[in-house]
């Protein structure tokens, strides 16, 4: 078993950190007054702040070790996760749908539901996002305690006990702040921890056409650097399946219902201190994102190469990519920066899961239905209970991540569960006024359902195995590329009934969609042109169209 040769010298590096860790939650928690400041930042923070939060909220396990898993057992198509399956969401996040959720001054996404159609919709929605979020909190748990158990020995029960620990402090200590500016620190440490990674691993198997010819004589061949070879509708060869799933089911579906409706994300823009900052969060998260593949992807391509018998019953699962290249290149001093930013990435998708599960349930759950009009100091304190709560839960949901060699795969289940609907639904609700409030609870429930069908359905059926042969022991299919369906099932499931069901329901008046749709105005909003504009360098548009095009750059160049 793989075991890192951990000195004095690299402890220490572990303790400075989480001695920061702790420290920026004592320094945030004096900021903290009311509940909004707990659960949303008194709404202060600038842009540069939550943009790189908001990206470093999606740095967690799912992104460093899903990733790179993905990278060694699919090559680099992977990239389409980050450059038609991120980025443009993101975008239209920041130039389209934040000034919706900004500008109507809603405390999270289920409320912004509850505001344009019901208080069943609402619920549905909180109960299903704090599910979620509790769920994917547990995949980061059960990652880090796999990880440092492999990597220093200690048993996985201590591993998870000492990182949750370790959220619970500055998350209780500091609330959102105490997160978000944690994040930003987290952020720059992953950077640091992976790209002596990269470094040194290029230069061991002599460059990038090196790379390329060990990864020609591997299971993947020559095919692994083509990113769009294969996707031909009906005799698909592509790691991730035919066009369909990845420009509809990744590109749209879960792309978009992942980065505009998730509050684990949306929660850093709301921190923001006015508008302008709010949309240029994610926009300033998106430049990062284009590039983070060189630290995600390349490692587990070159693991692929230089480590026997990756993915195979007799080797280590995809998931111990990077930690099997950090034992193999890493000195003392590097190891222990690595290993910082490993536990950095860890609780940072942990604490991003954990600090919006417990604003929805202080504000959407508890406030709203359980015990309503009471003073603001006792939310602050319900805050800080759920927050232990949740840090439980995600202890308890940890092991249901154990069943899948690739927790990405799992990962995108979860979405196809629960974005996928969510995402047909908003953009109804914000584009089309004759959207009525029973339709979002009906709509959603149908997505959840047909993601179900689609899930368990597909198994059966041949088109999902490779050469389209279908295997009755399932242990051949391609898991994302049922999940891009899946996703896609849901979205139309939802669309659908959510149309029919506002056709024969009656809609809200319009004057009370004001802020909520399109093209419907705000009575209560100040003014356009009283708003000061932004420098050019600042605007949304600009910042939105300069990472479309590099994307689109990078994606011919790779093609």
């Amino acid at each position: 078993m793989l075991r890192l040769h951990v000195n004095p010298f690299d402890y220490t590096i572990l303790g400075i950190y989480f001695a920061l860790v702790v420290a920026i939650g004592v320094i945030a928690r004096r900021a903290i007054a009311t509940s909004e400041d707990f659960l949303l930042s008194g709404r202060s923070l600038p842009a540069w702040v939550t943009g790189l939060a908001f990206i470093s909220a999606n740095l967690g396990a799912i992104e460093i070790l899903g990733m790179a898993a993905n990278g060694a057992q699919y090559g680099l198509p992977t990239v389409h996760f980050y450059w038609i399956g991120a980025v443009p969401a993101m975008v239209f996040l920041g130039v389209v749908m934040m000034p919706f959720y900004y500008g109507s001054r809603v405390r999270s996404v289920p409320e912004f539901l509850l505001r344009r159609f019901n208080p069943a919709t609402h619920l549905f929605n909180a109960l299903t996002f704090a599910l979620a979020a509790v769920l994917i909190a547990g995949v980061n748990l059960y990652a880090l305690a796999l990880v440092v158990n492999a990597l220093i020995g200690w048993p996985i029960w201590v591993s998870i006990a000492v990182s949750a620990a370790f959220v619970l402090a500055y998350i209780t200590l500091g609330g959102l702040s105490g997160a978000i500016y944690n994040e930003v620190l987290q952020f720059f440490v992953i950077i640091a921890g992976l790209v002596p990674l990269v470094i040194i691993g290029l230069h061991n198997v002599g460059g990038w056409s090196g790379l390329q010819d060990k990864i020609s004589h591997t299971k993947l061949g020559a095919s692994a650097f083509s990113t769009w070879g294969g996707v031909g509708i009906g005799n698909w060869t592509n790691p991730l399946g035919d066009w369909i799933g990845i420009v509809f089911g990744l590109g749209f579906v879960l792309s978009f219902g992942y980065w505009t409706t998730n509050f684990a994300e949306v929660q850093r823009a709301l921190a923001a201190k006015d508008l302008n900052a709010a949309q240029r969060t994610p926009l300033i998260g998106a430049y990062p994102k284009i590039f983070i593949p060189a630290l995600t992807i390349i490692p587990g391509l070159i693991a692929l190469a230089v480590i026997p018998n990756l993915g195979t019953p007799k080797g280590a699962t995809y998931n111990y990519a990077i930690p099997l290249l950090m034992g193999k290149y890493l000195p003392n001093g590097a190891l222990g920066v690595a290993l910082a930013g490993l536990l950095a990435a860890f609780m940072a998708g942990m604490a991003a899961n954990v600090s919006s599960f417990n604003t929805v349930f202080t504000y959407d759950i508890w406030q709203t239905y359980i015990r309503r009009g009471r003073r603001d100091r006792y939310y602050l304190n319900v805050g800080r209970v759920v927050t232990v709560v949740g840090i439980l839960i995600g202890i308890g949901t940890a092991f249901i991540a154990s069943g899948y060699s690739n927790i990405m795969n799992y990962i995108q289940l979860l979405f196809s569960f629960f974005n996928a609907p969510l995402f047909a639904t908003f953009i109804l609700a914000m584009f089309w006024k004759r959207t009525t409030p029973w339709s979002g609870i009906a709509g959603l429930a149908a997505g959840t359902i047909g993601a179900a069908v689609m899930h368990f359905a597909g198994y059966h059926i041949g088109y999902f195995y490779p050469h389209q042969v279908y295997d009755p022991t399932h242990a051949t299919i391609n898991a994302q590329m049922l999940n891009f369906y899946g996703a896609i099932a849901a979205f139309v499931a939802d669309l659908v009934v959510t149309v029919i069901v506002s056709l024969v329901t009656k809609p809200k008046p319009v004057s009370e969609l004001g802020g909520l749709v399109w093209g419907v105005h705000d009575p209560n909003a100040p003014d356009p042109a009283s708003v000061p504009k932004p420098v050019w360098w600042k605007s949304p548009k600009l910042l939105g169209g300069s990472a479309l095009g590099i994307i689109l750059v990078l994606s011919i160049i790779f093609a």
